[in-house]
């Protein structure tokens, strides 16, 4: 194993493979902060190219955290295809760069190999890649799931409504989900974050969403995103729910500062299973984000590219319908500017594709960020070339109860119209049938929330 080279008649020696893993990885603010960032650009560029020679079988056994000391990492290495490890485990990083980015290699020979792949070799070839090839290397990747509906077949960009509101006020939050729906969006999910995170708030809220659906017979799905056992908690006593959320991190540590354990995560998939209000078969919804183990000094010393990697690994093993990184919203501690958010959200969406996930990105920013919600537009459209399944959609792109800013209702007819892409297809037509789209256009009554009200 070779942890050293030589650029410009200077020698770059490594201490260790985390620490290549490290100083490979794109500028970020957090890796600055957490002091493991490389120290110059062509130190940036040493670690890249000593990574690019490391083996597949190299990095299998060097995980960020040891098996034996988290739960995270014996997920990932239980859950992997270890038939498929081995024909490839001599592949360099670099190889498996070349591989995804050729022309012939498909969709399903992606996702065939992506089973013997662990976080931390999918976290390592998207540090090869440049901005394009993340684009062009998530593109191959259709992955699809059903809940009540299908979402990421190709051809579709879909949109969770957050009606979200700074008191929870039932009334507040039916005024947004009525606009929302009015310009088009909610086919991803009817999802609010809730400001009272109690089983009562969040049954009434999520009997009022479930009672909305049906009156209008809305081919879509409906979640409170409150804690995990929030949730259980209210299905328990009756609430419908069609999905289960859960922030999630990419360590043990991380995730018991979130407040669960896997095994909370087996509780509620049982849970789901018996008691959704869902088709199926996937009932989980997921969020990530890079920065969140640092935040919570639960990183193991390892970059937060491969921590954010390992929460695409996490969340792989509950087949979950939505995943998406909530990219710019811990702030410039953990990504500084316009720059870096644009950066770790074409590399989360693109790693998350490569775990086989169905990704969704948050392209967001908060106010105290070095970046405009210009900077967030461009990003929203790299990803849509990319192959994103899905956005969030708030009212004039300011979540006010969240205080950061976003993609906003209005955002997704443009992103759809540049693209040419479509709502999920009975969605779609049911946008049709209320007169609010015709022949792939809005009409008038597009953003009029009182057409609910007749």
């Amino acid at each position: 194993m070779r942890l050293g080279t030589s650029l410009f008649g200077q020698q770059y020696l490594f201490k260790s493979v985390k620490e290549v893993m490290a100083k490979a990885n794109e500028e970020k603010s957090g890796d600055a902060l957490a002091g493991i960032i490389a120290e110059t650009m062509t130190e940036r560029v040493a670690a890249k190219e000593v990574l690019s020679q490391l083996t597949l079988e190299t990095l299998y056994h060097h995980p960020s955290v040891p098996y034996d000391e988290d739960e995270v990492t014996r997920l990932i290495y239980d859950d992997l295809s270890m038939p498929i490890y081995e024909e490839i485990k001599e592949w360099t990083v670099a190889d498996l760069r070349e591989w995804i980015l050729d022309e012939d290699t498909t969709n399903d020979m992606i996702r065939r190999v992506s089973r013997g792949l662990t976080s931390e070799m999918i976290a390592a070839v998207t540090k090869l890649m440049s901005n394009m090839d993340l684009v062009l290397g998530a593109q191959k990747m259709i992955v699809t799931a059903h809940c009540n509906t299908t979402i990421g077949e190709p051809g579709t960009l879909s949109f969770r409504l957050q009606p979200n509101h700074t008191t929870d006020n039932l009334d507040g939050i039916m005024v947004s989900l009525m606009e929302g729906v009015s310009y088009g969006v909610g086919d991803a999910v009817l999802g609010l974050n809730p400001v009272i995170d109690t089983v009562e708030s969040v049954g009434n809220i999520l009997k009022m969403f479930d009672e909305f659906k049906r009156k209008w017979e809305i081919p879509t799905q409906t979640c409170v995103l409150a804690h995990v056992t929030t949730q259980m908690g209210a299905i328990e006593k009756g609430a419908p729910a069609d999905l289960m959320f859960q922030s999630i991190a990419g360590s043990q540590k991380g995730n018991e500062a979130f407040g669960f354990t896997v095994d909370t995560l087996r509780q509620a998939e049982s849970l789901m299973k018996k008691h959704s209000t869902a088709t199926g078969p996937n009932y989980f919804y997921f969020e990530t984000g890079q920065g969140s183990e640092l935040s919570s000094e639960a990183h193991h010393d390892t970059d937060q590219v491969t921590m954010e990697s390992r929460c695409y690994g996490l969340a792989r093993h509950f087949k979950p319908f939505l995943v998406n990184t909530v990219v710019g919203f811990i702030g410039p501690e953990y990504l500084y500017d316009s720059k870096q958010v644009t950066r770790a959200g074409l590399e989360d969406h693109f790693m998350g594709k490569l775990h086989g996930l169905p990704m969704g990105v948050d392209a967001c920013y908060t106010n105290h960020m070095k970046t405009d919600q210009n900077d967030i537009e461009n990003l929203a459209v790299l990803l849509t070339m990319a192959g994103c399944n899905y956005f969030m959609a708030i009212p004039a792109g300011d979540d006010i109860m969240l205080n950061y800013q976003c993609t906003g209702y209005h955002d997704a007819h443009s992103l759809r119209s540049i693209s040419g892409k479509k709502p999920i297809k009975a969605f779609g037509e049911w946008l049709e049938r209320m007169e609010i789209v015709k022949d792939g256009k809005l009409t008038k009554r597009a953003g009029d929330a009182s057409i609910f009200m007749k």
